[in-house]
């Protein structure tokens, strides 16, 4: 999908502070689009292996996803890295902003109906724990969740992820993988818990509706798939698409590849189905 230069320059964008579990949080609100209060709203996590990342990580790829759906605003949040807390200080966050997010409509522009949770790579993770968190705990309720590559597999068992060390151009990446997790997750019992890795859950009932992107050249794409058939046999309405690979000159800048494949297009439609208010108001 090609977005519009003049539809990039036409964006809000405003920095702002979220309620996390225990302290303010960084984020950034992106509205395309006349004014007006939006329908939907997608709160957004970013990639960084847990470790790392920062709200400039997705940048350029949520002002491209809010210039070309303009019925949702989408706020993007940060979250305690492992290097300053280990789990579950990052899932703690990332629910709380949508505790936060359902009270402070008003100041997000949105008028409560429809609340999506979305992320990429460890950013997923969040966005699909914070969709169990969400069930468990009462709500926020959820109209979606966008998994973008997500990170759900500690153990590193996957067929694509075992496949790295025989492709040069990849050898780091299952070092990265794994030093990412140690650090996040650096109790090895907490590697089979649900809210660390949802892959591993056993009650996958009562979700909202998912799309799962993963890309053909991506070390995560079996993981994603594979989470994608569990929550299919479960009874979620699930839509999983394997995205053709995309030559980068840095194989791990996945914010890239979701940004110049289909995925801006896949998004779009999926949010489309979702034309149902989920939240209350």
């Amino acid at each position: 999908m090609n977005v519009a230069a003049g539809a990039l320059a036409q964006l809000d964008i405003r920095q702002l502070e979220v309620g996390g579990a225990g302290k303010l949080l960084a984020a950034r609100l992106y509205t395309g689009g006349a004014g007006g209060k939006r329908d939907g709203l997608i709160v957004f996590f970013h990639s960084g292996g847990f470790v790392g990342g920062d709200l400039e990580k997705s940048d350029m790829f949520l002002r491209h996803l809010a210039a070309c759906s303009t019925q949702n605003v989408v706020l993007a949040s940060s979250y305690t890295l492992a290097t300053e807390q280990p789990f579950p200080a990052a899932v703690e966050d990332a629910h709380a902003v949508l505790v936060w997010a359902r009270k402070n409509k008003a100041k997000l522009g949105w008028t409560g109906k429809r609340l999506v949770v979305a992320g990429i790579e460890a950013g997923a993770n969040l966005a699909a724990v914070c969709a169990l968190m969400s069930r468990d705990r009462g709500g926020p309720a959820l109209a979606g969740q966008i998994l973008i590559m997500p990170m759900l597999d500690p153990g590193l068992s996957t067929c694509s992820m075992r496949a790295i060390p025989h492709d040069t151009s990849l050898a780091e990446v299952a070092d990265t993988c794994a030093a990412s997790y140690r650090g996040y997750l650096p109790n090895p019992a907490d590697r089979a818990h649900p809210y660390a890795s949802p892959l591993q859950s056993s009650r996958l009932k009562h979700l909202p509706p998912a799309l799962i992107l993963s890309a053909e050249d991506d070390p995560l794409r079996d993981e994603a798939e594979q989470y994608g058939a569990k929550l299919s046999t479960c009874g979620v309405t699930t839509t999983v698409k394997r995205l053709a690979p995309v030559r980068l000159q840095d194989p791990a800048a996945r914010n890239d590849c979701a940004c110049k494949a289909t995925a801006l297009q896949e998004i779009s439609s999926f949010l489309l189905t979702l034309n149902e208010p989920a939240c209350p108001g």
